[in-house]
């Protein structure tokens, strides 16, 4: 039997991030053989992510982060299984790592391809498995690009939000931020008129219908009500036509507009669960 000191297992351990029970049981497996040590973690990692392949990752971490000019930004949800590992610091750590490779690439896949420390990104998800010992996968991808673009985080890295403006200048960051923050409170679910699903208006036309149909409104009339209240969802839920929630005497648009001379061009949101 190889002679295993407390250092190597410790390198082990600092390299692949598993258990020095783990480290130690895979280098004397491995007669020493420190690569081998790492390819015996990995394989145990690919049998609990096989076992635990059908598990729901609802809980993680969402990270979002532009580059160094704000001109494209990206939003990375690095699931798990439950809050406990989601708040664990080194997991958070590998969901920003992954998120700031995922502003060099232009798709999921792409980024699960991409190299990080010597393996595969999808690699280091399944060794990460293996450590942890539960279900670890990339969630949700969503990248933006605009003349300026910023983000906010809330707080526990449950929903990240990135906000794009048609001009950088002056106070283009606070407005980017305030604007990702509406729309991480309010949960628009278009950007403007012109974005909502054709679906989701014939479902809000409908619901209009019926309820005014219940107040007992002439048929005759409910086509043309129903396109006031139309026009109430529209600015209830799309992100520009919102009253801003720091001042409700301004809509979102007019907001950034006062503050920066920008308009608002685009926002990704993504939320856990």
């Amino acid at each position: 039997m190889a002679n295993i000191t407390a250092a190597e297992v410790n390198k082990l351990r600092q390299t692949t991030g598993a258990g020095m029970m783990d480290c130690k049981k895979a280098l004397v497996e491995a007669e020493g053989d420190f690569e081998k040590a790492i390819e015996i973690l990995r394989k145990k990692g690919q049998k609990v992510a096989a076992n635990r392949a059908d598990r729901d990752s609802s809980e993680g971490a969402v990270i979002a982060k532009v580059n160094g000019n704000n001109t494209r930004g990206v939003i990375v949800s690095l699931n798990c299984e439950t809050d406990f590992v989601a708040k664990n610091d080194t997991f958070i750590a590998l969901a920003n790592d992954l998120a700031e490779l995922a502003l060099n690439t232009s798709t999921k896949e792409e980024l699960l391809a991409k190299d990080y420390k010597g393996i595969s990104v999808a690699e280091k998800l399944i060794e990460q498995t293996g450590v942890i010992g539960e279900k670890i996968e990339i969630g949700d991808y969503r990248t933006l690009e605009a003349p300026f673009v910023g983000f906010y985080i809330h707080a526990g890295n449950k929903i990240a939000v990135l906000a794009g403006l048609s001009k950088d200048g002056a106070n283009a960051a606070e407005v980017a931020k305030n604007v990702s923050m509406q729309a991480a409170a309010m949960n628009p679910v278009a950007l403007n008129e012109a974005g909502v699903n054709q679906e989701i208006i014939d479902k809000e036309i409908e619901i209009a219908k019926d309820i005014l149909r219940q107040e007992g409104k002439p048929e005759a009339m409910l086509d043309n009500i129903a396109k006031g209240k139309l026009a109430r969802f529209f600015k209830d839920n799309t992100l520009v036509n919102q009253d801003f929630i720091k001042d409700n005497k301004l809509s979102v648009a007019a907001y950034a507009k006062a503050e920066s001379g920008a308009e608002v061009v685009s926002f990704e949101r993504v939320a856990l669960g």
